[in-house]
């Protein structure tokens, strides 16, 4: 059986009291001490109106509308310590707990029964006798009562039950997925590193010294700015293209003329977000196989306009396509494009569009189309 917690009728630890602005706004059950005492006192004054009007409608007298109350008090404490009783009872094995519930509701309602004939013969009769005839007719209506007040009080710890394993589920879910993120995206950063790191020491050895302090001073800032953000977190297109501005300076210091990267960003996109570090892998791979390979080097762009609610991004280049590099799918590290479609898959599912498109001798684009949002995404805590 579930545990429960001892200082709450119902399972689960109860929060923290809301601001009586937004209490109506949360959910019923999620203060759990107060919604047992709130269904404890509806029920039983809801129980006694109605036993009031039966009384009433077999003709109205004092004394039946005062045992109506005493009997309502009686079962109102009772349930009570049944609701003590059936907490332990739910920390016992399933046998033991069942047969200690079930033997615990025949006392309480013997209990009740012996009360409620004891009320009803003080109140009505002029000498206050307790007989076993009297017993027997007020059993079948305390059990009633008593029983239906356990199988409700199961049924609702019984849903508080599986809503929490829910919640558990979905928020390991969301700890899952965040994981995940975060490893693909600190799956880009040193394969990034290696090549610039690669570079500066090529400028060290050929003792371009002044050209290296500069490279080296851009990659500070670079990761500085990238790793102000957390791996998880979307940024607005603008600041990715800021970030692919100071990664292209740095690799501007390799290239020189070589490399031609131009900007085209829409200004209505500009406050569109996406993942971190999304684009930049793109920008890599197009100077890798595009730049690298050709002695004039190559033009690079990245583009963003917006289509309707979509913002659609390209990244560009002119190199030879894919005839001269038949693996430009994917970067040397092997994240490479698989890498960003995983990010993608997992920041829109599956409301979002990858395509690849070769020119041979001409050219590799890569298109990317998200939806325009310029909200950051909901990140429910772990």
């Amino acid at each position: 059986m579930a545990t429960l917690d001892p200082s709450s009728p119902f399972l689960a630890q109860p929060l923290k009291q809301p601001a009586p602005a937004a209490a109506l706004s949360r959910p019923f059950f999620e203060d759990k001490n107060r919604a047992f005492w709130m269904l404890q006192a509806g029920g039983w004054t809801g129980y006694l109106l109605l036993r009031t009007v039966v009384s009433l409608s077999n003709g109205f007298s004092v004394e039946g509308v005062i045992a109506v109350i005493i009997e309502s008090i009686i079962g109102y404490c009772l349930t009570l310590l049944l609701s003590t009783l059936y907490g332990y009872y739910r920390r016992l094995p399933r046998i033991p707990g069942i047969l200690l519930t079930l033997a615990t509701l025949g006392t309480a309602t013997a209990i009740y029964a012996v009360l409620d004939a004891f009320i009803y013969s003080f109140i009505k009769m002029p000498t206050p006798n307790i007989s076993f005839n009297l017993v027997v007719g007020t059993v079948f209506i305390n059990f009633t009562v008593l029983a239906g007040w356990s199988a409700l009080y199961f049924a609702i710890n019984f849903y508080l039950i599986v809503e929490q394993q829910i919640d558990q589920m979905q928020a390991l879910e969301v700890q899952a997925s965040h994981a995940q993120l975060a490893m693909l995206r600190y799956q880009l950063n040193p394969h990034f590193l290696f090549n610039t790191l690669n570079s500066i020491s090529t400028l060290v050895l050929l003792k371009q010294t002044e050209r290296a302090n500069i490279m080296l001073s851009r990659l500070s800032s670079f990761l500085r700015y990238t790793l102000a953000n957390e791996p998880t977190a979307h940024v607005t297109l603008a600041q990715e293209a800021e970030t692919l501005k100071l990664y292209l300076e740095i690799e501007k210091m390799r290239f020189d003329e070589r490399l031609r990267p131009h900007f085209d960003i829409d200004e209505r996109v500009a406050k569109a977000r996406l993942p971190s570090l999304l684009l930049q892998p793109l920008v890599e791979n197009a100077i890798k196989y595009a730049v690298t390979p050709q002695e004039e080097g190559a033009d690079i762009t990245v583009s963003a306009r917006l289509a309707g609610e979509r913002v659609q991004i390209a990244v560009s280049d002119t190199g030879p396509g894919l005839i001269e590099a038949k693996q430009r799918p994917t970067l040397s590290t092997g994240v490479g494009l698989a890498n960003i479609k995983e990010r993608l898959a997992q920041a829109f599912g599956p409301d979002h569009r990858f395509e690849t498109r070769s020119d041979p001798g001409k050219g590799f684009s890569v298109e990317i189309e998200i939806p325009f949002q310029i909200e950051e995404p909901n990140r429910e805590a772990a």
